[in-house]
């Protein structure tokens, strides 16, 4: 029977994200409390302690500060504890070159080019390449838009950055705004729109974003079912971002199977088929059924 899972939580070191914490996870501790099981928090930068059942990462921001630290971690975890989402999953999720991984496996993505970002005329060959006069530069391994700039043609050009990304600007981000589908043992949970503020391109509510839910559409739909069968086996719990490109497509964003806000509130059962997926998959990972109460 399972008694205790870990979350994973922020580096007590790092400031950015901790004072955050509480909040979700008095919400999974509620959550999880309706099948029995008790959430205990826990630093990701340090061991897991014996006795836990298995191991979330849903909260552990700022793994992206410190990723050969984040990688170590999951590439020798104990395959004895059953992490959610697997750790082959995680290190796949942590770098964005997914995103062309997914492209060349025939998954509609948001074109993304990845140079060493260095020169004008890199940057200018990259608005020629996508047709666009707009981009958006964010690092492969980065989260809740950190170091994600815009920059236009002409620019100055941002500080020499390796393992960045390239991708055009889509003003859609401020119109029909990204489409976040939310996924549980494969199975669609709920959704959300999210729109970046006129005067911004980041849709996080720190820069002014705002959200609604949604009842997507059957495009939506078929394309996040496309993203899921691309992916790696294993996912338990997904958000998948979607957003309209210049050509009219709708594209994928990003798929965020590490620290994802899932968004409980606009969830028709407050969370449970989430809770649900993770106690099932720890217990397949145990050999033993989990227990509702």
């Amino acid at each position: 029977m399972i008694r205790q899972i870990a979350v994973l939580c922020p580096d007590p070191a790092e400031p950015t994200y901790t004072t955050g914490t509480p909040a979700p996870i008095g919400a999974y501790r509620t959550l999880f409390a309706a099948f029995g099981v008790e959430v205990i928090a826990h630093p990701w930068v340090d061991p897991v302690p014996s006795g836990v059942d298995g191991v979330l990462a849903t909260l552990a921001w700022g793994y992206h500060f410190q990723p050969q630290l984040w990688d170590q971690i999951l590439a020798t975890w104990d395959p004895s504890l059953p992490l959610v989402n697997p750790p082959q999953v995680l290190r796949w999720n942590t770098s964005k070159t997914y995103l062309q991984e997914l492209g060349a496996s025939g998954v509609t993505v948001i074109p993304t080019l990845t140079p060493a970002v260095a020169s004008a005329e890199m940057l200018s060959a990259a608005c020629d390449a996508f047709g666009t006069e707009d981009l958006v530069i964010k690092p492969l391994v980065s989260a809740g838009s950190h170091r994600t700039v815009r920059h236009r043609r002409g620019d100055p050009v941002p500080d020499p950055a390796v393992g960045a990304m390239v991708q055009p600007f889509l003003p859609s981000v401020n119109s029909e705004g990204e489409l976040s589908l939310f996924y549980f043992a494969g199975r669609f949970s709920h959704a959300v729109r999210k729109r970046a503020a006129a005067s911004d391109f980041r849709v996080q509510p720190q820069f002014g974003g705002l959200f609604e839910t949604l009842v997507p559409e059957g495009e939506a739909l078929h394309l996040a079912e496309a993203v899921l069968a691309a992916a790696p086996a294993g996912i338990v719990y997904a958000r998948i971002d979607l957003i309209r490109r210049l050509d009219g497509r709708l594209a994928l964003m990003e798929l965020e199977a590490i620290e994802p806000d899932l968004y409980f509130a606009q969830s028709p059962d407050g969370g449970r088929g989430f809770a649900a997926a993770v106690l099932s998959h720890i217990a397949g990972q145990r050999e033993t059924p989990p227990a509702a109460l």
